[in-house]
This record gives C-alpha cells, structure tokens and sequence, in this order.
C-alpha cells in the first residue's frame, strides 16, 4: 500500500513521512506534499490508498482536497489532522467519509490506530468485490454479454485451444461441444427500420427468443446480433435427435421462423444458411462465406431462406456504364443542375437493378463514385458533408448505405434532397451578401463613378454575373436602382436644402447640369427648380 502525507507546515510532513515504522503496518511507500495542489499531482501519478491531511492550509484546505479526492476516486481513505476541535471541522470531515479526526499532535497509538482502521476497511472493501460469490454473481448478471462477445470472437476467427473453448462453454452455461454445427444469418428487412431509433434491440430480443423457441426443440441455439446488423445463430442438435435430414429439418424450421416473425412482429426476414461444419475449427470460414452470400444479393430479391450451397458465385464481367457517361454527376453538381442529377441516379440505378443486382462490388462502386460527388460539392462550398447532413451520414461511415441497391438508392435520393436545399439557401445568402455590398458603395459613392464595372470591381465578380445575380434577387437591373436613388436623393436635396441645382446635381453623380434636369424633368415631369418650387408654395400654403 501507498500512503501521502500532506501538510503546509514542512516539519510535520517530513517527520511523519520519514520517522514512523510505517512499514509495520504494511505501507510500502510514503509520500509527502506540502500543499494539496502537490498531494493531487502526486496522486495522478502514483496508486495512493491513505491519505493523511492537514485541514488548515493556504489555497486548499485539507476539506477540499478530500473533496478533489472523492471526485476521482471514492476508495482512497482520508485522515484528518487539525489543531482546532471547532465541530463544524469534524462534521465536514465526516460528511466527506473521513477515517478519523485527529487532533495535532497526535500520539502514535492515535495514528497507528486510525492508519489500521483504514486498512482494515480497505481490505474489506476489496475482499468483497474479489470475493467468489461476488464474481459469480457478476458473471451471471453479464452473461448475455460474455456469451455475445465469446461467439462474436468465434465468427471472427480468434485463436482460442480447444481446451479454452470448452473452459467458456461451461463456465457460461452453453450447452455446446465440438462437433456438427450449422450457421445461421438473418437479416432484418425494411419493415424495421422504423424501430431504429425506438425499440431496435427490443425487435433483434424478440427474434432471438422466438428462434431459441422454434429451433430449440430440435437443436441448441446461440445467437448473437454481429457487425454487419445481421443475427447470427450457432445452432447444434440436441443429443438424442437423429441426424438423417437436418438440412432439411433445419430449413424448414427457418421458414417457420420467418411466418411467426411476419404474423406477430410485422416485419420481414431473410435468411442464410450455412451446410453443418467442425465447430470451432471451421466456424469463422462458413462464417464469412455466409456474410459473403448475403452481400452478394443486393437487388430487391428478399424474404429468401438461402442455403449457401445454392447460390452461385457471380461471375459476370463488365463495368458500370451509366455513372460514368458525360455529364458526369460530378459535374452536374457543380452546375447546380438538380434535374438532371436526379435523373443521372435514377439512370445508375436502373443499371444496376437489370445488370448487376447480385454484385455486391458493382454497387459499392456507384456508391463510393456517388458519396465522392456529395463529398466534393460539399467540400467545394466550403462545407462538410457531415455537417450538411446530420445523423443522414451514419449509414456512409457505417457502409449500411452500400449493402443494397435498394438502401443506396434511398440514401443517394434523401441526400441530394439535402445538397440542393443547402446549397440553395448558401445560394440564396451569397445573392442577398452581393446585393448589399453593391447597394451600400452605391448609397455612400453617388457622386462618384458607380458604374456597372466599378461595381463589380468591388465585389469582385464579372459585370455579367453581378448583373445577374442583383436582378435574380431585387427584380430590377442595377442602372435602374442607381437612377432610382439618384433621382430620390436630388428630390430629398431639393426638398430639405437650398443648394443650388448645379451642385445637387453633382452630389448625385450628375457631371453636367443640363443633362440633370433633362433627366429629372423626364421623371416627373418638372423641371428640379419647378419641383423645388411647387414644394415652397405647398409648405407656404400649409403654413398660413
């Protein structure tokens, strides 16, 4: 064991760490600190289990430390040293699980006996969670889980003797041996999908009993839910039960397993099944051939009881045609033509269902070519993918998207939905953020030169395209608004001031006079000395 001095006063921590037979006791190792800041350092770096504090000490008091303490670990055992009797000091100690109160100094009798206390309970407390029955009882209430993770890592091939392999089985009540067994793989079909957020492992808790309970009469069965989102079910048959025709047996009892989960759960299953194989030794192979079978069908074939056997390795040669004719989605992302990319999946997808729906790797290539095309417009934008879609991005970090056409043509429409709403409204942003820059050079440089170019100049975009852009947003072309607010400034000026017109002229950007009042007069149909007058003689007339 490991124990800690700590104390402001240096005396006190150097005697008490250093000349006491502390190893009498049991206590390897004494620390000392001189401030509870140092005894928390000490702590992060060494297995204390005693600690032994002053209660009085500049920056943090020997209650707080205790506190600091609890928060890290509640097993460490605390001794208070102080020399003040105040009550409140006690009752602090105590709320904070203190061993014992001492007052300073202490004799060695006092010290020894609250250490051993200490000891003594730390014992105790860990002799009771080794204890045997503490550990079975452990064992039985994560049994579900060992025996989840034993044939997870059976699936997956892990090194294990067979006499280690036996050892597990009995110690986790399996009723299994090496022998004759068979694999099972069920995949739930879209009828679930709605619990995937709700009540999932409730559904995968159902299935599994009512498998245990149709197959169990004929054979043991070990089930567990694997990485790809498959059940996977060991089954072995029961002593007693004749081996003649358990394939058949066995499928058919799949198929019963199929109807019940369709009469009560709602809901659609599809099943792989293995030949009967050498259980552990050939587990992890059938294992994989299985998955690989499930992988290969990726069209809308479903509701399928499959022995591998039965299926055919897809030898068919060719490459993807439709993804990758001109206009690539790639760039028809980047024109913004929404339309067309719609109609460049649901081309790819076509393909894919008459060509290629029992090649697993055809459909992950249209699926890695089409999330590089979302990837990149995001990317492009200034964005991330993640970001841009939310929880809509779990199943292309997962692969869920690629394991079926069906679930990446979902997937692929449901995201370029997202893309062209985000990139609309980023769209929509950028036009509104051009049009105000334009409008607020022009309010603040009427008097200047505000043409369509020195405009453009200053947003940094082609006279085109900034044209463009304002008209989309405003309705109006640029060379109108800056008329219009040449024309309502001169009428404010006219109005509120008694500048000459020749200046209000140059002060809304009108070089010459004549050709103001030309513009004016076509406007409203008076000159901008009329106008100014006809505005004098409607005041005057107000007023008196």
């Amino acid at each position: 064991m490991q124990m800690i001095i700590v104390d402001d006063e240096a005396h006190w921590a150097d005697n008490l760490s250093m000349h006491k037979p502390w190893h009498k006791l049991g206590i390897e190792q004494v620390h000392k600190a001189y401030s509870g800041r140092e005894a928390l350092q000490i702590l992060e770096t060494h297995p204390i289990d005693i600690v032994i504090s002053d209660i009085i000490m500049p920056e943090m008091t020997g209650i707080e430390l205790i506190e600091r303490i609890r928060l890290r670990d509640k097993k460490i055992k605390c001794i208070i040293l102080s020399g003040h009797s105040d009550f409140e000091f006690t009752k602090e100690a105590l709320r904070n699980q203190a061993v014992d109160y001492l007052l300073k100094p202490p004799t060695d009798t006092e010290l020894f006996g609250a250490v051993k206390t200490a000891i003594d309970q730390l014992t105790a407390e860990w002799e009771s969670i080794s204890s045997f029955e503490r550990t079975e009882n452990t064992l039985r209430e994560n049994l579900p889980l060992l025996r989840g993770q034993l044939l997870l890592d059976a699936l997956h091939g892990q090194r294990m003797s067979i006499e280690e392999w036996n050892r597990k089985l009995v110690s986790y009540g399996l009723p299994f041996s090496c022998g004759d067994s068979a694999l099972l793989l069920v995949r739930m079909e879209e009828e679930f999908e709605q619990y995937k957020n709700n009540g999932q492992q409730l559904m995968e808790y159902a299935i599994v009993n009512m498998a245990e309970e149709i197959i169990g009469e004929f054979a043991e069965v070990w089930g567990v839910k694997e990485e790809h989102g498959y059940l996977a079910f060991l089954i072995q048959l029961k002593a007693g039960h004749s081996e003649v025709g358990k394939e058949t047996i066995l499928e058919k009892l799949a198929i019963q397993l199929q109807y019940k989960v369709k009469q009560f759960l709602k809901g659609s299953l599809s099943i792989v099944m293995t030949e009967w194989f050498k259980l552990p030794e050939q587990l992890s192979e059938r294992y994989r051939q299985a998955s690989a079978y499930f992988m290969q069908i990726v069209g809308d074939e479903r509701e399928f009881v499959m022995r591998v056997g039965e299926l055919e390795q897809n030898d068919s040669q060719g490459a993807l045609d439709a993804i990758y004719q001109p206009p690539t989605l790639i760039n028809l992302l980047e024109a913004g033509r929404w339309d067309a990319a719609e109609e460049k999946l649901s081309a790819v997808f076509t393909e894919l269902d008459e060509r290629w729906s029992e090649s697993l790797e055809h459909c992950m290539e249209a699926g890695f070519l089409i999330a590089s095309s979302f990837t990149h417009l995001a990317h492009r934008n200034g964005r991330t993918l993640t970001k841009l879609l939310g929880e809509e991005i779990q199943p292309l970090q997962s692969g869920e998207a690629f394991s079926s056409i069906n679930k990446l043509r979902k997937w692929s429409i449901g995201v370029l939905g997202k893309l062209k709403e985000g990139t609309s409204n980023e769209i929509k942003d950028f036009r509104s953020l051009y049009v105000m820059k334009t409008q607020q050079f022009v309010e603040k440089n009427l008097h200047l030169d505000v043409s369509l170019r020195t405009l453009a100049d200053h947003v940094n975009l082609h006279p085109t395209h900034l044209s463009k852009i304002y008209k989309i947003e405003t309705g109006e072309g640029i060379s109108n608004y800056v008329a219009s607010l040449r024309m309502d400034r001169a009428c404010h000026l006219l109005r509120a001031t008694e500048k000459k017109v020749y200046e209000i002229s140059m002060e809304v950007g009108y070089l010459d006079p004549a050709y103001f009042i030309k513009v004016f007069k076509r406007q409203f149909g008076v000159t901008p000395q009329d106008y100014r007058d006809g505005n004098n003689s409607l005041t005057d007339s107000y007023e008196n």
